[in-house]
């Protein structure tokens, strides 16, 4: 993949899922190449377990929301060493973190994997029953479908890091 594409938010993402999938991880790892300042391997290997719906159950909540709220908690969240939380980072990742599910409901009209499969695939599939994922590879998942939404992920993600950045270094 060339850097170049790669810087752009949206294609980053989109690139990062139709090749490796995995929507957590792609996610974060589509961030960290738009914000490589802020790489932390932990976080990304932190996220293997989420892309899915989680642990591929397609029931939980997208994948490529849980990867992004990661990575904007990792940058704005509360800390392990200030847990009491006088600033109210847990509050202000909490907003940030909001913002993204709004995003997903205006976009997708929910935040779970399996939904979000409804309305872009036409139906839910079993990702462990491998006629089913293959099935679900046939309907487009990894193209067009799953990378677009990781794509529109770091894309809300990286307009909210700009965002909060500019008015971190505002103030």
């Amino acid at each position: 993949m060339e850097s170049s594409t790669l810087r752009h938010p949206y294609r980053a993402g989109f690139e990062f899922e139709k090749k490796y999938h995995g929507c957590a991880q792609c996610a974060v790892s589509a961030l960290y190449t738009v914000f490589p300042e802020h790489t932390n391997p932990d976080v990304f290997r932190a996220a293997s377990g989420l892309g899915g719906g989680v642990g591929l159950s397609c029931k939980g909540h997208c994948g490529a929301l849980s990867g992004a709220v990661m990575v904007l908690s990792q940058l704005f969240g509360r800390e392990l060493n200030a847990i009491e939380d006088l600033e109210k980072k847990r509050t202000y990742a909490f907003r940030l973190a909001n913002e993204m599910v709004d995003h997903f409901i205006v976009e997708f009209g929910t935040v779970f994997c399996g939904e979000i499969q409804d309305k872009l695939l036409g139906r839910r599939f079993d990702l462990w029953d491998p006629d089913d994922k293959q099935s679900f590879e046939d309907a487009g998942a990894h193209d067009p479908h799953c990378p677009s939404v990781v794509g529109k992920a770091v894309q809300w993600a990286s307009e909210l890091i700009k965002r909060e950045s500019k008015q971190t270094a505002d103030d």
